[in-house]
């Protein structure tokens, strides 16, 4: 990484290259390992003779009586040592912040800059990653936009060192979230050069950062960065967020070059793709349909459609040479194979399973209507037709409708994290890093539509949503519905198989009955298969919705997940839940039932409850806060 840095030589140097052991303070006489210490060594020193410390040793470990003993005794605080450090920046470091109160009260001076480095104890407290210390620091009225040594302001520090939580405070007080340093580098480039993780750049982005900003010196932009670092993970971030990769920079070179130039196979093909993305190089036509997403997109979709049928129709084929079907069913297998490695695309998950559910019911409907036509339309077809209206409406519903997205302002979201880190409670248990909002109780970010969602159960395939607050309704009437007509869709198939099929059960026994049937209507059978399959994890899964719903009022995420949250009692047999009124009200309760106002079911609003207290008296009941 630093030999990449040493390419770009100006006027004003290098842009500096930091690393984790130069961001501490310099070893002195009195420092210990650099001065920095923990709460454990803390604690573990208790058996020393504290009345010999001089008041440095006591302020990096948090010796709080002995250094009031020594100022007291006439020890000015704002006395730095032979290096220019003050007992502000020792305090800042180890996060003491019973010790900076003091010594801000005995007119410690907040933004001194002090140390090798010139930096203030802001950027000391920044750079281990103390939140709480840099909240105390602000309040105190320390600068975060003053710049250290190395040209950098706090941000570009967070940002640096991966402490996100720091970057979205800074940003949520003020700091330009396109603030550039010294060397004309802002946030997101330093993010993209120094953290491979998805934090803090996935933040940034929410932030409606510039992707596309060139820095002062080299005019490289996040992604020339990223690819510099060879940062795999915040390339993709910044792809998706439509970075510029034909952008260049002094030399003229576009990322695509700087990938070439480190021989990186990933990133050369990655890079490549999105520029023909762009429209920027020519490719065949061929190419063009991989790379147009929307068309990708209905190959997957349609894909299914096709299959489920062209099986069924080459069994059908009055043709007798088991040969001649094997090379068609071949012919298929590679048509899916070109289709699969040439147009799907795996990340759009749900595509391909939502393909398989519409051709799936698509053909049931098609195969009764047409050969269960002979059976009495009253009493089969009129209720078949009224459950699969139901079965869509459901089905749209659950596919389409808001599953419970939680959704915040820009200046909301600035606002929910000042208030959490300034009370201590920014952390992922109660912080969403990517919506940046405060997650209510039940709530999750799902990872595949990459949204907090209120009491989220589970992100569903078979719908292409996730199912929370907003459908979870609908998605248990689509799952009735569904089992409903694969019901009907079996007994459709043993009607129709007592009617044209000269074989039964009774006298032929089970493989006789079952060859007969199989050739007697190879599309049919084909179908029932299908349906039979259909039926084993639709009445499965909603066998264990309905007990998740009536019988331990949790769901699905909280079933898998519940020694992760505080509010469940977990045993190794059971979980008690604070939601949990019993089977008949957990039942009213979630369908809403209200018939003619006579039910008043309780109506919690998901989006915006946060915390839950538990009923003192060792029930099951709880208040929602």
């Amino acid at each position: 990484m630093a030999d990449a840095m040493e390419e770009y030589e100006t006027e004003a140097g290098c842009v500096p290259v930091l690393h984790p052991e130069e961001m501490k303070p310099q070893t002195h006489h009195h420092s210990g390992s650099h001065g920095y210490s923990s709460d454990n060594t803390a604690r573990k020193s208790h058996v020393d003779d504290y009345s010999t410390w001089d008041i440095v040793k006591a302020t990096q470990y948090g010796i709080f009586e002995r250094c009031r003993e020594l100022v007291d005794a006439g020890y000015d605080v704002r006395q730095p040592d032979k290096e220019n450090v003050t007992l502000l920046h020792w305090a800042a470091i180890n996060n003491r912040i019973d010790l900076v109160k003091f010594y801000i009260s005995k007119s410690a001076v907040v933004d001194q800059l002090g140390g090798d480095l010139n930096s203030t104890p802001l950027h000391w407290a920044t750079r281990q990653g103390h939140l709480s210390m840099v909240v105390q620091l602000l309040k105190y009225g320390a600068d975060p936009s003053l710049i250290d040594g190395e040209g950098c302001s706090c941000v570009h520090l967070a940002a640096q060192f991966g402490h996100t939580s720091i970057v979205a405070y800074l940003i949520a007080k003020g700091q330009d979230v396109d603030m550039m340093d010294q060397n004309g580098m802002t946030p997101l480039m330093w993010a993209a050069y120094r953290t491979h993780s998805v934090d803090p750049t996935r933040l940034l982005l929410t932030f409606n950062v510039s992707v596309n900003l060139g820095d002062k010196y080299h005019k490289n932009t996040a992604l020339h960065w990223a690819v510099l670092a060879g940062n795999t993970t915040v390339i993709s971030l910044l792809l998706e967020a439509n970075s510029n990769v034909d952008a260049q920079n002094i030399k003229g070179e576009t990322p695509l070059d700087l990938a070439k130039q480190r021989k990186n196979v990933w990133m050369i093909n990655h890079l490549q793709e999105a520029r023909q993305a762009k429209g920027y190089d020519s490719p065949s036509y061929l190419k063009r349909l991989k790379i147009d997403k929307d068309f990708r997109q209905k190959v997957m979709l349609g894909t299914p459609f096709l299959v489920i049928w062209l099986v069924g129709f080459i069994a059908d084929l009055d043709v007798d040479s088991w040969l001649a079907k094997g090379l068609m069913y071949a012919a298929v297998w590679l048509a899916v194979q070109f289709l699969s490695k040439a147009f799907f695309d795996h990340s759009m998950h749900s595509a391909l399973p939502l393909g398989i559910y519409l051709a799936t019911k698509f053909w049931i409907e098609c195969v009764f209507l047409d050969r269960a036509a002979h059976l009495p339309f009253a009493t089969v077809h009129v209720p078949f037709l009224l459950n699969s209206v139901a079965l869509f409406y459901n089905f749209g519903k659950s596919w389409k409708s808001d599953p419970g997205i939680i959704k915040a302002s820009e200046e909301q979201k600035k606002k929910t994290i000042v208030e959490l880190a300034e009370t201590g409670s920014l952390d992922l248990s109660v912080f969403c890093s990517t919506c940046l909002i405060r997650k209510p109780i039940r709530s999750k970010h799902c990872a595949v539509c990459n949204r907090c969602i209120a009491k989220f159960d589970h992100h569903c395939p078979w719908v292409g949503n996730c199912v929370g607050s907003g459908n979870h309704r609908y998605f248990m009437g689509y799952l009735f519905f569904l089992l409903c007509m694969i019901c009907w869709m079996i007994y459709g198939c043993i009607c129709y198989w007592r009617i044209h099929c000269s074989t039964s059960y009774s006298q032929d026994g089970f493989w006789l009955y079952l060859t007969q049937i199989a050739s007697c209507s190879p599309w049919m059978f084909w179908m029932f298969l299908n349906s039979v399959f259909h039926f084993m994890w639709v009445a499965v899964l909603i066998l264990c919705q309905l007990y998740q719903i009536a019988g331990l009022g949790i769901t699905t995420n909280e079933r898998m997940n519940a020694r992760r949250y505080k509010h469940f009692k977990v045993t190794a047999t059971s979980i008690e839940s604070p939601f949990n009124h019993g089977c008949v009200r957990n039942l009213l309760d979630f369908f809403e039932v209200r018939c003619c106002g006579l039910i008043r079911p309780s109506a919690v609003d998901w989006t915006s409850q946060y915390t839950v207290d538990y009923d003192q008296t060792g029930g099951s009941g709880y208040q929602l806060v």
